[in-house]
């Protein structure tokens, strides 16, 4: 079979520097040899087992997104059913996300060490413990507890189903093939909120959770038929002597005692609260400690959690930033807009969801399209910079939403922001990938997620101290409602009920006025955030996608397969020798 010789930077150490880092090589892009990209193209040539295979990881992605989506336009009723608080309802909410970040890097760096497989097979069966517990639980507490396990397994399925599409797919066709993830996670987004709302106002809450099953038993069964891969073993032990266990509890330990207070600050305790400034001070300083170690680690030849070697140039630690606003927005829109339909124009949980359609059914077909481009052409910068003009665009078309706003222009107003996200999802997980090393492809792909998972946290927690925030200043501003300010702006999710059971009249106007103007500054901060992005994004470079595939976890070939493949590589050599 045909040798490849890659750009230089398929080939760059962890000490490279941040010039090569940045595509300068003794062979740039624009030199790259015709027949070098068409046999790099066609060493890819995906059998049907390689299709199901993949298929195993879009199913069980869909799942994830399934979990995380739907409990958001349920909690009304759930807290109703339950007899539980508006902190309860918050924290069922937000421990899937909390535990979901903590967890994927961790997870991660597991995987390189014990396998992909086990670590999928360990994910699963801790979110289906986790949804189980949930699915019986009597009282809020049982169902944080459920939320939080799930939230583990879920952080592992996500980060994983990443990795192994980078272990499986080259560089260059990733972009389709990611795009296919992203719609499954865009089609998850879309269809949870319609089935937590459906199940929780039609039949039961408990629903919500129990559907995850089925999804973890036809996804268990196709890995197990289908995901072979290649592993190279090593015993137990010296597997175990490989772990960074001092980084991971340190991790783990720091980031949801900084997450923690970032959430409750506002909402449980004010912002100025010992019991807020503390942890975040003290994990701070744990966090700063934490990435000299890592540094260490890596620079002593050990395996940290985090490479430090993925953000030594400009282009990875752009995109990481601007993947970190990404998650801020995407999450802010799925959490307060629904609850925006439900409180301004009335909506049942069933229909908030549906509303939800003309952004959320554009984020898929905008990612595979641009995935597919970016595979073509091999060019992802300006479907960067395009994804975030376009979501500055559409953050900035919905500060139109009102009270009075009709169908179709709340409908038009949602279309834009659903492209300008979609689109961002395929391009930046490329441009991340193409700015690392081959060596350094699973770890810039966990550092991609764990970038998103903290924006998606911070975006929920962010967006409700701005929405408490500037509810309680417009009410105090209503004689009508002005003793009820504090009460009222705790909790956006809790306010919903209260605004549908009171009677028609000018308070029930005014507090759906103030909820308006409230979720408006939850718009102007997140635009605010995409125009930040899109400057930020004009310092990423375009670097090359051709090079090889080196992984040492990749798809297991039949013999079969894998002559066919020296027979296609072979007759193009033949071909370009003509």
């Amino acid at each position: 079979m045909t040798t490849l010789s890659p750009p230089t930077e398929a080939h760059l150490s962890p000490n490279s520097s941040k010039e090569a880092m940045e595509g300068s090589s003794s062979r740039p892009a624009s030199q790259i040899s015709s027949s070098s990209s068409h046999d790099l193209a066609n060493t890819f040539n995906p059998d049907w087992r390689f299709v199901v295979a993949f298929s195993s990881l879009s199913i069980i992605t869909l799942m994830a997104a399934l979990d995380a989506t739907s409990i958001s336009v349920a909690l009304p009723i759930m807290a109703r059913v339950l007899n539980g608080t508006a902190i309860e309802a918050f924290w069922a909410g937000t421990s899937f996300l909390l535990t979901s970040t903590v967890s994927q890097p961790v997870l991660a760096n597991f995987s390189n060490i014990f396998g992909r497989k086990p670590l999928i097979f360990f994910s699963l069966t801790l979110f289906g413990v986790g949804a189980i517990v949930a699915a019986v639980a009597n009282d809020f507490a049982t169902i944080l507890v459920g939320r939080s396990i799930q939230g583990i397994g879920g952080g592992g399925v996500i980060v994983m189903t990443e990795i192994v599409a980078t272990d499986l797919v080259p560089l260059r066709e990733r972009g389709k093939w990611f795009g296919f993830i992203s719609s499954m996670w865009a089609l998850g987004t879309v269809a949870g909120p319609l089935l937590g709302g459906g199940f929780a106002q039609n039949i039961s809450w408990t629903w919500i959770f129990w559907i995850n099953l089925p999804f973890i038993g036809i996804g268990t069964a196709m890995i197990i038929l289908f995901l072979k891969l290649n592993y190279q073993t090593s015993s137990f032990i010296a597997k175990l002597k490989r772990v960074d266990w001092i980084g991971s509890v340190v991790f783990v330990g720091a980031t949801t005692g900084f997450l923690i207070p970032i959430t409750w600050g506002g909402v449980m305790y004010p912002w100025d609260s010992w019991r807020t400034l503390v942890p975040l001070v003290l994990c701070s300083a744990a966090l700063i400690a934490f990435v000299f170690y890592e540094g260490w680690l890596q620079k002593n030849g050990h395996e940290p959690v985090l490479r430090l070697s993925v953000m030594n140039n400009v282009t990875a630690n752009v995109t990481f930033l601007t993947t970190f606003v990404h998650g801020i927005i995407l999450w802010s829109i799925l959490y307060y807009l629904p609850l925006y339909y439900e409180a301004v124009k009335g909506f049942s949980p069933i229909l908030a969801g549906v509303a939800l359609f003309p952004q959320t059914f554009t984020v898929a077909p905008a990612s595979v399209i641009a995935g597919i481009v970016i595979a073509v052409t091999g060019k992802y910068t300006w479907f960067t910079w395009g994804g975030w003009a376009v979501t500055t665009l559409g953050m900035g078309l919905m500060l139109l939403l009102d009270v009075d706003t009709s169908t179709p222009a709340w409908i038009f107003i949602n279309l834009v922001p659903g492209i300008g996200t979609g689109v961002l999802f395929s391009a930046m997980a490329i441009t991340v990938q193409a700015s690392a090393s081959n060596e350094d492809q699973a770890h810039a792909v966990t550092s991609f997620a764990l970038f998103r998972a903290l924006g998606q946290t911070v975006g929920v927690a962010v967006g409700g101290t701005i929405f408490q925030n500037q509810m309680k200043k417009k009410l105090l501003t209503y004689p009508l409602l002005a003793d009820k300010a504090t009460e009222y702006s705790r909790d956006a999710s809790g306010l919903v009920q209260i605004i549908k059971e009171m009677p028609e009249g000018l308070a029930k106007a005014q507090l759906k006025l103030a909820y308006v103007d409230a979720a408006r500054y939850i718009w102007i901060f997140c635009c605010a955030l995409a125009g930040a992005a899109l400057i930020a994004s004009l310092w990423t470079k375009a670097l090359p996608l051709d090079r090889e595939h080196e992984t040492k976890q990749g798809f297991k070939h039949t013999a079969k397969h894998i002559d066919e493949e020296a027979k296609v590589i072979d007759d193009g050599k033949d071909t370009h020798a003509a």
